[in-house]
């Protein structure tokens, strides 16, 4: 990107190395110079009448530099003065205009500024070519800026996943109202904005101004056209907006394409001046706003010199342009198929749903996943309790310390208590005594905590981070990689390995743990395909261990609490009802974390997550529905 100078009308004036000379000295060439130097150092600190004033009409110059000044608007003028000429009672001095156009390249060309001997001095020439040799009388410049063709973001098969898509913008013209309250009404019931919202943005709106409600892809606004179409008021202007194949697609991840907002032309700015500008389509949000430089290019631009007389229909001359630079295209690892199938499987739910999909072996995360109810960056970045799909990583940790084989008898009573405190499976659910692959296979949480008050404090953290969580991922688009505490004891230590307590985890690290137990190495997470590394590989689980830990969560679904899954090919997992707040009973969430081997996609790892479900079954339901979708 290029440097800045300075702001406008605040630049320091740039010219030759040649001191400022008083008037009348004696040499014609140094006064010459003096006054185009201090003509031009008063034009380019923006005082226009110190500048005028020195020349032969200064009413005549005045209105030049400000019709200059209106042509470049906000741009900063740095001269630099040339060779000067002196002949019988006129000079000429060659100079060089640099122009530093507000969210644009710089502009420099070579011009000429005429001087007049005077009764006090030397006055510049007012004439347009002071301005630019090619400009001439009754013209002005028009500067065009433009931007290149937004790169792409393409999916793991280079296809780009934006389009420019018709948008319907749904609004009001407030000259056409007739009933304002009636019009909000209609309008809430359609698009769901709150009426007092509409009421209130039209009363506050200048007049004739177009009030915006909501934009909707053409199908969407088809499907509430009968409802509004014609409300007295209601108007529907159409637009072309680069949009994603749907609106919740991996939104997460991609992000958005919008006008140009305040926040996002201060974070793009360099040196605190502007490198785009208002009503440029930016990244407003996901790997679109994260990568902004490399998708959107540099501007460039056009000046022509027209007729001062818009009545004219002159369309001018094109004096001198930029090319735009195009930015470079993103890949990522997203797979449409595998996205589309998550999408409809985390709509089959109302309540907020989130999906990550994860491609063991590479850490590729090739679906994120939420319903139009979730928070859509909650799979990314959501720190929540994980219940009892824990238990993958606590089991790890037993296997690990060698506390526990699958075979081990292990306890499952129906409550436990811990200095004080009862805890309980669900139901109160008591097993009597099993192998450790049946506590896991049920989710026995009483047989977790009483094993797990046997591990050495930090036992479980470190098995966590053997996945990598905990981890400072280094990516465009944060992921919250979880925190396991080190140093609990006590209940929150029970707690703790059962996926409760003071241990939080997002969709997306689950299903990178997930993978880590699939390919047997540690998943490090890739959002964009051949980035750097987001972080060293984590160690991982030794390979014994997860060759011990793959057979109990397959045992999960063939005869635990993920039987649902039974038919989906080759599924390995853990359920986890998590419970948080102080509601009595307690509100929980629902979680299926696991992976499918030689799928119709390939291996996939994944984890599923329903705020407030109650249960693991609602997030199996969705797993279900996701496998199905890719024809498991």
């Amino acid at each position: 990107m290029r440097t800045r100078r300075g702001t406008v009308l605040g630049s320091t004036l740039t010219l030759l190395a040649v001191p400022v000379l008083a008037a009348c000295s004696g040499n014609a060439e140094d006064d010459v110079r003096s006054a185009a130097e201090a003509f031009l150092a008063d034009w380019a600190a923006g005082d226009t009448a110190a500048a005028a004033g020195a020349t032969t009409d200064p009413a005549a110059a005045t209105t030049l530099l400000e019709q200059t000044a209106t042509d470049l608007p906000e741009a900063t003028l740095s001269p630099e003065l040339g060779e000067v000429s002196v002949e019988d009672g006129t000079a000429s001095v060659g100079w060089t205009a640099t122009w530093d156009l507000a969210a644009a390249p710089d502009w420099s060309y070579p011009a000429t500024l005429r001087l007049q001997e005077a009764d006090e001095g030397w006055d510049v020439v007012a004439e347009p070519a002071l301005v630019h040799p090619e400009l001439g009388e009754g013209q002005r410049l028009l500067l065009e800026r433009r931007l290149p063709e937004r790169a792409a973001i393409t999916d793991a098969a280079g296809q780009p996943l934006f389009a420019p898509t018709e948008i319907v913008n749904v609004g009001v013209d407030p000259a056409q109202v007739t009933d304002l309250p009636a019009l909000a009404a209609g309008l809430s019931a359609a698009t769901g904005i709150a009426a007092e919202e509409i009421v209130a943005d039209v009363r506050a709106a200048p007049a004739g101004q177009f009030v915006p409600v909501i934009a909707l892809r053409r199908p969407d606004f088809e499907a509430i056209r009968a409802q509004v179409f014609d409300l007295p008021g209601a108007v529907f202007p159409t637009d072309t907006r680069l949009l994603a194949p749907s609106p919740r697609f991996a939104s997460a991840l991609l992000g958005r394409v919008g006008p140009a907002t305040a926040e996002v032309l201060e974070e793009t700015a360099e040196d605190g001046a502007p490198v785009y500008a208002a009503g440029d389509d930016l990244g407003l949000s996901g790997l679109q706003r994260a990568l902004q430089e490399q998708l959107t290019g540099t501007p460039g631009f056009t000046v022509t010199v027209v007729s001062a007389d818009e009545t004219t229909g002159d369309t001018g001359r094109e004096i001198d342009a930029v090319q735009p630079v195009p930015g470079e295209p993103v890949q990522t690892p997203l797979v449409r198929a595998v996205q589309t199938a998550a999408d409809a499987a985390v709509a089959t739910q109302q309540l907020p749903t989130h999906l990550v999909v994860v491609r063991p072996g590479t850490g590729e995360i090739v679906a994120v996943s939420s319903n139009e109810a979730a928070a859509a960056g909650n799979a990314l970045t959501g720190r929540y309790p994980p219940g009892s799909s824990m238990k993958t990583i606590s089991a790890t940790a037993l296997l690990a310390t060698g506390t526990l084989t699958p075979q081990t008898p292990v306890a499952c009573p129906g409550t436990f208590v811990v200095d004080g405190r009862e805890f309980e499976n669900a139901d109160q659910f008591d097993l009597g005594t099993v192998p450790f692959t049946e506590a896991f296979a049920q989710s026995c949480n009483t047989t977790f905590m009483q094993q797990g008050l046997q591990l050495p404090d930090d036992a479980l953290a470190a098995a966590a981070a053997s996945y990598g969580v905990g981890t400072d991922w280094q990516l465009p688009v944060d992921v919250f990689s979880g925190e396991v505490p080190a140093d609990s004891t006590g209940t929150t230590k029970a707690a703790n390995a059962i996926g409760q307590g003071q241990v939080l985890m997002s969709p997306a690290q689950l299903a990178l743990v997930a993978a880590g137990v699939a390919g047997g190495t540690a998943a490090v997470p890739v959002e964009v395909v051949g980035a750097e590394p987001a972080g060293p590989t984590p160690a991982g689980p030794d390979a014994a261990v997860l060759e011990a830990l793959r057979p109990m969560m397959r045992q999960v679904v063939l005869s635990g609490t993920a039987r649902a899954l039974t038919d989906r090919g080759e599924v390995y997992g853990k359920t986890g009802t998590a419970e948080y707040g102080s509601n009595t009973p307690p509100d929980a969430h629902g979680w299926f974390m696991g992976y499918q081997l030689a799928g119709p996609q390939g291996d996939l790892a994944f984890a599923v997550l329903v705020e407030t479900g109650q249960s693991s079954s609602v997030a199996v339901d969705v797993t279900d529905a996701f496998l199905g979708g890719l024809g498991g």
